[in-house]
């Protein structure tokens, strides 16, 4: 069974077919039933009919038509017509007769006529509450309530029992108000006499297997349900295993994947795992805008400092360098050492001249960022912070993976990136040089100088660097409230909103008296 509910949940049509078939039985079963019922109490109501119209016959024929035959046809209608030759059972014997020959048969039908005025020579009526409850109300509003009906029974079978009027007519008024043993002699016609009282019991458990179709599709249904929801027991078991093993799977997919992106770039990282670039050897020609910085005279600081102060300093500056990257939007290629390489263009890109324009903001945001980041080196008692500079050229370059089918690495290669590591490596401390396709591209954004053209190694020809000067329309109060400038033999670090009222005279009279000794010093080598 188990096999098979099985099977059909495999087949979701096969299924809400075979569910569909036994909805639709449900209608059939209780048609059969109901038809079966219906035989039944049919056969059973002419059989007690059958059988009651045969004692009513036996009983006529005997006390009636044998008795008149006996007599030679001379009937006298009595009470006592069996002690009185020709007598004849008057209508109330008849009746006390009939409730006497039709309850006999001991069956679930009984009929009685009981009265409260009984002849002397009777024996007097047992009456309970029901039979003198409907006496009292008969006689109180006469005919105007036909039947008296009271249902009874416990949980196993059901009674019910009708109580209708006898009525006196001319005939019974004159039998008894004459007769010598009536026990009351001013009746009147339409008087209630009696009553006639019908009880039929049907115990409940008997047809209960009456209901065979039905009982017998609901204990289909019954198996089939408990089977159903077995299977469904079953298969939530396996549900929960496999969704407590995929949130295993998830949480630690979600920690690799985690700590895979500590090593990408974000775009990097996105595009693999949405499944937009797909993990194997591939490459393109694209028009890139790249970055390349690093720090002046990285190998002399890090002799000058100790090794956890080094990394400790080199791990700051790259968080710091790479959160201003991610906000400009650039593909952080690698940590060369101490240098940065970056892009712009891929995997994605606003456009060749939105690329260069976000490129060049990204350099002055950063180098901004490391006038802020000295003041603080120094406050820690670094003397001679890290002093950036960077080169920046636009140009196709191949990018995509690189590597081995086991190893790989995205990455760019070609002229135009080595180009921007020869411009860094011509810039100033704290500089950004441009190559003339990057400038072209920023001209509206950006003020910057031509400085003489130069020979670089593995270029083959002159390249006209461009010297960054700032934001055009930037006022110089606005870039920066601090002046940091750091050479050999001499470091000036100014933080006018950290300067009181009190110190600046001080702070002027010293300056003035160190202009003074630099103009003084050429004249004195004279």
């Amino acid at each position: 069974m188990s096999t098979l509910f099985t099977a059909l949940m495999a087949r979701p049509i096969v299924f809400a077919l075979v569910v569909a078939a036994a909805l639709a039985l449900l209608p059939v079963a209780v048609w059969l039933d109901l038809r079966h019922l219906s035989d039944v109490a049919l056969r059973e109501q002419a059989q007690s009919l059958d059988a009651m119209i045969s004692d009513i016959r036996g009983y006529y024929a005997k006390n009636v038509v044998g008795r008149v035959n006996a007599a030679g046809g001379k009937a006298v209608p009595v009470h006592n017509y069996l002690d009185v030759p020709g007598g004849i059972p008057i209508p109330a014997t008849l009746s006390l007769e009939l409730g006497q020959v039709i309850g006999g048969r001991g069956e679930n039908m009984h009929y009685r006529f009981v009265s409260d005025f009984v002849f002397r020579s009777r024996p007097p009526h047992e009456l309970d509450a029901f039979e003198r409850d409907a006496l009292r109300t008969f006689r109180r509003e006469g005919t105007g309530k036909p039947v008296i009906a009271a249902l009874t029974g416990s949980f196993f079978d059901r009674q019910i029992r009708l109580a209708s009027p006898v009525l006196m007519g001319e005939a019974c008024v004159a039998c008894h108000n004459t007769h010598p043993e009536s026990p009351k002699r001013d009746w009147k016609v339409g008087d209630v006499r009696g009553i006639q009282e019908v009880e039929i019991s049907q115990p409940i458990a008997a047809n209960i297997f009456s209901f065979k179709y039905l009982l017998t599709y609901f204990a289909g249904a019954g198996i089939f349900g408990v089977a159903f929801a077995s299977v469904q027991w079953r298969q939530a078991r396996v549900f929960r295993r496999m969704n407590r093993e995929l949130e295993e799977a998830n949480s630690f997919l979600a920690a690799v994947s985690l700590k895979i992106s500590k090593y990408l770039s974000p775009q990097v990282y996105r595009s693999i795992f949405s499944g937009e670039r797909d993990v194997v050897i591939s490459t393109e020609r694209k028009k890139l805008t790249v970055f390349f910085s690093d720090i002046k005279d990285f190998t002399v600081t890090s002799e000058r400092l100790q090794p956890e102060e080094l990394t400790r300093l080199l791990n700051e500056y790259f968080t710091e360098m790479a959160r201003i990257a991610h906000e400009h939007g650039a593909t952080v290629d690698k940590f060369i050492g101490d240098a940065i390489l970056a892009f712009f263009g891929d995997p994605e890109t606003k456009g060749v001249k939105e690329d260069a324009q976000a490129c060049v903001r990204m350099a002055i945001a950063m180098q901004r960022r490391m006038h802020e980041l000295n003041d603080a080196w120094r406050r820690r008692g670094i003397e001679k912070p890290f002093q950036t500079r960077m080169g920046i050229n636009t140009g196709y370059c191949n990018v995509g993976n690189f590597g081995s089918e086991d190893r790989m690495d995205y990455t760019i290669i070609g002229a135009e990136a080595n180009l921007a590591a020869r411009l860094e490596q011509t810039a100033e401390p704290g500089g950004i040089v441009l190559s003339y396709e990057t400038y072209a591209l920023v001209t509206d954004i950006v003020r910057a100088r031509p400085i003489e053209p130069i020979s670089l190694k593995g270029i083959s020809r002159q390249v006209v660097p461009y010297v960054v000067e700032g934001l055009i329309d930037e006022a110089e109060a606005e870039t920066s409230d601090v002046i940091n400038e750091y050479s050999e033999g001499a470091r000036i670090f100014l933080d006018f909103g950290q300067v009181s009222e009190r110190e600046r005279e001080r702070i002027a009279a010293v300056l003035k008296q160190a202009m003074d000794r630099l103009q003084m010093r050429p004249q004195a080598g004279q």
